[in-house]
């Protein structure tokens, strides 16, 4: 059997999304403290929000977020926390969003790139599963893409989610429109 090959347009970019679901609560195991906390933003201040999805999402073409106008951004925007270093500072992003009843879509999920293979990951994954599994949550969902982190899709299978969907997507390429800066994301070239 031969696959078929969909051209992508100079200018566009193409990933596949893979949609996954959690239908039972699993053992949560606490991870290993890593000098980090996450921290639930009372207000949630666009600009601020933006840097930290910028910060956290450029490595993977994350510009949904930056393409909105303020007043899109905050209608956009469910329950977030960041992630703060010892010093303070926001190094991390975890967005939650629990407006279908009886479900938690994990709609952002990341670290800064400087915290990558340190062990970080681990003890923000436990957090986001310890977070969205609350009470009346009977489903957690969530949403990868080929272009995310490489460890991004496994890491949901090994913790015991299971795919029930699959898609092509496909949009201009967000450094091209100047959403992010031309040098983001350099595993992925500029066509």
């Amino acid at each position: 059997m031969n696959g078929q090959l969909i051209d992508v347009p100079a200018g566009m970019v193409a990933a596949v999304v893979t949609y996954l679901e959690m239908t039972a609560r699993p053992d949560l195991t606490p991870a290993p403290d890593r000098g980090l906390r996450l921290a639930r933003w009372t207000f949630a201040d666009p600009a601020r929000y933006r840097a930290l999805f910028e910060r956290v999402g450029s490595r993977w073409l994350w510009f949904s977020r930056l393409a909105m106008d303020e007043a899109a951004l905050r209608a956009a925007m469910a329950e977030v926390h960041s992630v703060i270093d010892e010093s303070g500072d926001d190094v991390g992003l975890l967005e939650l969003d629990f407006r279908t009843r009886g479900e938690c879509l994990i709609r952002f999920l990341g670290l800064a790139p400087e915290l990558a293979g340190k062990g970080h990951g681990k003890w923000l994954f436990a957090e986001t599963l310890r977070l969205s599994w609350r009470e009346g949550v009977s489903r957690v969902r969530v949403h990868t893409c080929s272009l995310d982190h490489p460890a991004a899709l496994p890491s949901y299978l090994r913790a015991g989610f299971r795919p029930y969907a699959r898609a092509f997507e496909s949009f201009p390429d967000p450094r091209l429109a100047g959403l992010l800066p031309r040098e983001a994301a350099p595993q992925i070239p500029i066509l």
